[in-house]
């Protein structure tokens, strides 16, 4: 039990199949409720998908786990519905310090310009994001979440996959067109269909301790490399000392900090409040009050599934890849996995788009964890050094940037979570004109304020939801362009529909008179053109069908 959050309980139900023991066949059925399986559930239901959620708890996540959420996903959450939810709660926060023993050598900010609706990072503790979820794919109509629901066997048939379930109530059989596999690193559904993963594991253990507390302490992410008030050497638990420090504020007075054990400690002894409690109060000096909310020690490690895809299995989240804590890629990377399959489940499951559109979800998820990984790979090993040489190396860099600019973006705690964009994806029609600036194809949409036709403040995003978007700096001859096969593109034109509030909307999308851009019902970029021309459009749009 928790200082500053009751657990809810969420009730078991026999479904109607289970009881009828008649197989019902559902368009998708996710594996797991956590943040990413969630966030799968209300997309499914913004497409107007019903989706079938099995997790074999009752209740959301035990502990803080995963506190921070980057633009990014919080723009995708905004789209479902609960990101307003998650940031009202969560603590905002866009700078960081990073120091090396106690003092300051260097300061980032994540989000230097303004113009954005959402902050560029929160802190949430992640049973409070799951609890906002769950309402809202209970609020959805379209998500049926069935908790003490064990999947224990999948075969995999032509058209679906044949799911077994064990519940309170025995053992039954349901069919799924689709199964989105969303049941974390230790995952079941890829022991059944005999996915690998490919990587390392790294030979660290770090404890995490959430702690309640008062604090006149900024709120920033602050980093410490070999700090004086850390010495695992003589503690119980102890491991290789000095290390490396990692605080954060939460919600609710919570503060989460992580510290570097060494892989000789014993992890149980290292959580032990006994333990635990000496190293917090080295930290925060003798008069500072504070409890203990939840403790825990973790290895990491970064690898990746072989394919995404298994047949009619597809996997998210840590099912299909893991990374370090450092940089806050796991579940903000998920997020992303899901944004990225379901517009392509919905189009195929309304056949507006061949099945091997499903396969780009690897192509361009499978590229984005990649990144991710090498991402996460060179944090780890500038915060672990492997050998003294390299430690040597690491601490001339924490020194020069004490004094000089050059050092600084060398100095890595963790390169914080931004989208990957799909540069080399095949559904992506390359500029045949030039352009500056970053909005290029594969890039998601970058927001900015604007008003409306009515003169009414808020954001381009908020413009570029439901599926293709048209956005012209010009008029067009038509309103919305339609495909053979019901797949259309509606058409928003800046100056007409939505108005550019601050320039930054010109300005990020380098928009000349005429400049048109093709937009992916994920709001990312498919095209652009300094003028339009509706053959080439209808070509980008076919393309980015798989067509």
């Amino acid at each position: 039990m928790l200082k500053t959050y009751r657990y809810p309980t969420y009730p078991y139900r026999q479904s109607d199949e289970q009881r009828l023991g008649a197989a019902r066949r559902h368009p998708v059925v996710i594996v797991g409720a956590g943040p990413i399986g969630l966030t799968a559930a209300l997309d499914c239901a913004a497409q107007g998908i019903p989706s079938v959620v099995l997790d074999d708890s009752d209740t959301v996540s035990i502990g803080s786990r995963a506190v921070c959420y980057a633009q990014r996903p919080l723009e995708i959450w905004d789209r479902l519905g609960v990101g307003a939810r998650m940031v009202d709660k969560g603590v905002s926060w866009q700078v960081g310090k990073v120091y090396f023993g106690d003092d300051l050598v260097y300061r980032f900010d994540l989000q230097p310009e303004a113009g954005h609706r959402m902050p560029a990072m929160i802190n949430l503790q992640q049973y409070h994001l799951e609890e906002y979820l769950v309402d809202a794919c209970n609020q959805s109509g379209l998500a049926d979440l069935r908790w003490r629901h064990k999947l224990i066997g999948l075969q995999q048939r032509a058209d679906h996959a044949l799911l077994t379930v064990e519940t309170p109530d025995g053992v039954f059989e349901m069919q799924a067109d689709w199964v989105i596999a969303c049941d974390g690193a230790n995952s079941d559904t890829r022991r059944m269909v005999g996915g690998e993963f490919t990587g390392q594991f790294f030979q660290d253990r770090f404890l995490i301790a959430d702690v309640v507390m008062k604090a006149d302490i900024p709120t920033e992410r602050r980093f410490w490399f070999e700090p004086g008030f850390h010495h695992a050497e003589g503690q119980v638990g102890g491991g290789q000392a000095p290390s490396s420090v990692l605080m954060h504020r939460q919600a609710d007075d919570v503060w989460r900090i992580d510290f570097q054990l060494g892989w000789e400690a014993d992890p149980v002894e290292a959580k032990k409040p006994e333990n635990v409690e000496p190293r917090i109060r080295a930290m925060l000096g003798p008069d500072v009050p504070f409890e203990l909310e939840w403790v825990s020690v973790y290895q990491f490690a970064c690898r990746r599934l072989d394919r995404f895809r298994h047949g009619r299995v597809l996997f998210a989240g840590d099912a299909a890849h893991q990374v370090s804590p450092f940089g806050a890629r796991g579940a903000n990377t998920g997020v992303q996995d899901i944004d990225n399959l379901v517009w392509k489940l919905g189009l195929v499951l309304d056949g507006q788009a061949p099945e091997t559109l499903v396969d780009s979800y690897h192509e361009e998820r499978a590229y984005a964890a990649d990144d991710n990984l090498r991402h996460s790979t060179r944090s780890t090993d500038f915060i672990t050094p492997k050998s003294a040489t390299a430690r040597l190396l690491r601490d001339a860099v924490l020194e020069l940037a004490h004094d000089h600019a050059f050092a600084r973006p060398l100095v890595n705690s963790g390169r914080l979570s931004r989208p990957t964009p799909y540069v080399a994806s095949s559904l992506n029609t390359p500029d045949d004109e030039p352009f500056a600036g970053e909005m290029r194809p594969g890039t998601n949409a970058s927001d900015a304020p604007v008003h409306d036709a009515q003169g009414r403040p808020g954001w381009l995003l908020e413009h570029l939801r439901g599926g293709f978007v048209l956005l012209s700096f010009g008029v067009l001859p038509v309103d919305r362009l339609r495909l053979d096969g019901g797949v259309s593109a509606r058409v928003v034109i800046v100056g007409r529909d939505l108005h550019d509030a601050a320039g930054l909307l010109h300005q990020r999308y380098d928009a000349r008179p005429g400049t048109v851009y093709l937009i992916r019902p994920d709001q990312h970029v498919a095209a652009r053109w300094r003028s339009y021309d509706e053959a080439r459009v209808r070509q980008a749009m076919a393309r980015c069908l798989g067509r």
